[in-house]
C-alpha cells in the first residue's frame, strides 16, 4: 500500500498487514454545523481505515474534536461549553448519516487536560517553552527543524499570536490565561486559563495511539501551522510522532452561483438532506483524496445520477467472465496513493458488465449499498417455459438494456403503466421481460 507523503513528497509503503496501523485526523472546530468541506477528511480516512481492514491490517482510527478554541469562545461569549456540546452532537449525528460508521476513538479536547498540561510542562522542563503573564509558549528557536512540514523557512516565519511579552514573534502559545467572558477554563501550574489549540492534537495523538503511529492526516489548510506546530512540540520531548503525513485537498465552491440548491447554507447536513448520503459519497470518490474537488449543484447531480445508474444492474454471467476486470484491478487502484477516480472506474466497468457480486463488495468499502435484488435484471442462457436467447447473442442490445432499467425504475415508483408501455418497447425489439422473486430477467422469445 502506497500512501502519498505531504513531509517527503514521496510515496511511502506501509508495512504489510497486520501493521498495526494507528491513524490520526484532526476532526473540526465545534462552534456551528460542520461544513461540507469539513466531511472530506471523515469521509476519505473511512473509506482508508476501510479499505485498510479489507486487506487485513489491524487498524486504530482516531478522530477529534476540538471543543475549546478561540473560535468557540467568540461565537458563544459567556456560553462556549453549551456551544460546543451542542455542535459536537451536531457533528456526531451529520457524519453518522453518512453511514459510515464512526471512528474507532474520539477524543475531545476537555477530556484531555491532564494529558495536554503534562506535556506542556514536560516542554517547560526541558526548556522548549516558558511561562509569561499566565501565557506559556513554545520556543520556536529551539526546534532547528521547524518548517520541514510547510517548507517554510524559520526566519520568514510570520507572527501567529501577537503579544509583546513574548521571546519571540514567531513563538506560538500552548497555554492561554483565561480572559474576561471566557467561561470555560482549567487550574495549571501557570494560572487558571486553557490549551492552545495545538497542543490538543499532539496530545490527544499520544493518549490514544501512543509516542509514534503511522499516519497523521487532516485538511491541506493545516499544514501550517497546526501541523507544523504538533511535529515541532512533540518531537522536541523525544517522541517520533507521525511517519506518514496524509493532506486531503480542499473543496473549492465556485461561490453562490455553483450551488444555488442549497443557497447560502453547504453544511453537511444540508447537502445530506437535499442530495442523500449516497450522491454525496459517490461526489467524494470523483477527485483524488490530496487534490481540489470543485463542489457545484452540477457536480452532484452527475454524482447522483451516478448512483442511480450503479444502484441498478443487468446481470450478464458471459460478458462477466469475459470482460468485467478482475478483483485485483480494484486493489491495484487503491494500492496506488489510494485512488478512488479509478477504482470509481472499475465500479462503472462492473456495472456495465454485468459483475454484480464485484459491484457489491466494491461498493462497500466506500459505504455504499450493493444494487437491490429488486433492481437486478438477470440475463439468463435459458428460461424453461419461455424460450433460449440464440447462440450467436452475446449481449444485451444496448436499447434494451436501457429500456430495462427505465422500467424498473417506473416499477420502483408504482407507475405501473408506464413499466407496461416500456415492456411493450423491449417487446417490440425482440426481447422480453419476466418479473420473478429474483429479480427481472431479460430473454429472447422462443420462436
Amino acid at each position: 500500500m502506497l500512501i502519498h507523503d505531504t513531509l517527503t513528497g514521496l510515496l511511502v509503503e506501509l508495512p504489510p498487514p497486520p501493521g498495526p496501523i494507528g491513524m490520526y485526523v484532526c476532526g473540526p472546530t465545534v462552534y456551528q454545523r460542520a461544513h461540507i468541506g469539513n466531511a472530506r477528511p471523515f469521509v476519505v480516512f473511512s473509506w482508508l481505515r476501510n479499505w485498510l481492514r479489507e486487506t487485513e491490517y489491524d487498524v486504530t482510527f482516531v478522530h477529534n474534536v476540538t471543543d475549546v478554541n478561540d473560535r468557540i469562545y467568540d461565537a458563544a461569549p459567556g456560553r462556549s461549553a453549551e456551544l460546543a456540546r451542542d455542535a459536537t452532537a451536531w457533528y456526531l449525528q451529520d457524519t453518522g448519516d453518512l453511514g459510515l460508521g464512526m471512528p474507532d476513538e474520539m477524543p475531545l479536547a476537555t477530556e484531555s487536560i491532564p494529558e495536554i498540561v503534562a506535556l506542556i510542562e514536560e516542554l517547560v522542563a526541558a526548556g522548549y517553552a516558558y511561562p509569561v503573564g499566565g501565557d506559556v509558549y513554545f520556543r520556536v528557536a529551539r526546534f532547528p527543524e521547524y518548517g520541514k512540514l510547510s517548507g517554510q523557512r524559520p526566519d520568514q516565519v510570520e507572527e501567529q499570536e501577537p503579544n509583546p511579552l513574548k521571546e519571540d514573534p514567531r513563538d506560538f502559545a500552548l497555554w492561554k490565561a483565561n480572559k474576561v467572558g471566557e467561561d470555560t477554563w482549567w487550574e495549571s501550574p501557570w494560572g487558571r486559563g486553557r490549551p492552545g489549540w495545538h497542543i490538543e492534537c499532539s496530545a490527544m495523538a499520544e493518549k490514544t495511539l501512543g509516542p509514534e503511529f503511522w499516519i497523521h492526516g487532516g485538511g491541506l489548510d493545516l499544514v501550517f501551522p497546526h501541523h507544523e506546530n504538533e511535529i515541532a512540540q512533540s518531537q522536541a520531548v523525544g517522541r517520533p510522532f507521525a511517519r506518514v503525513w496524509m493532506h486531503n485537498g480542499m473543496l473549492e465552491l465556485g461561490g453562490d452561483q455553483m450551488h444555488k440548491s442549497l443557497g447560502n447554507d453547504v453544511s453537511l447536513r444540508n447537502v445530506l438532506d437535499m442530495w442523500g448520503r449516497e450522491a454525496t459519497l459517490v461526489y467524494f470518490l470523483t477527485g483524488h483524496w490530496h487534490g481540489p474537488l470543485d463542489f457545484s449543484d452540477e457536480a452532484m447531480a452527475a454524482a447522483k445520477a451516478r448512483w442511480e445508474r450503479l444502484s441498478r444492474v443487468i446481470v450478464d454471467e458471459r460478458t462477466r467472465q469475459l470482460d468485467s476486470p478482475p478483483w485485483s484491478s480494484f486493489e491495484s487502484a487503491l494500492g496506488d496513493d489510494f485512488n478512488t477516480p479509478e477504482a470509481l472506474a472499475i465500479l462503472d466497468q462492473w456495472h456495465r458488465h454485468g459483475d454484480a457480486d464485484n459491484l457489491e463488495r466494491g461498493l462497500a468499502i466506500f459505504g455504499l449499498p450493493g444494487p437491490a435484488r429488486e433492481h437486478r435484471v438477470y440475463l439468463e442462457a435459458k428460461i424453461t417455459g419461455k424460450g433460449s436467447l440464440s447462440a450467436d447473442i452475446t449481449v444485451i442490445p444496448p436499447a434494451v438494456r436501457e429500456l430495462s432499467v427505465q422500467r424498473e425504475e417506473a416499477r420502483t415508483r408504482r407507475d405501473f403503466s408506464e413499466a407496461d408501455r416500456l415492456r411493450d418497447e423491449i417487446r417490440q425489439l425482440g426481447w422480453d421481460i419476466e418479473d420473478t422473486p429474483a429479480g427481472p430477467r431479460l430473454f429472447v422469445p422462443a420462436k
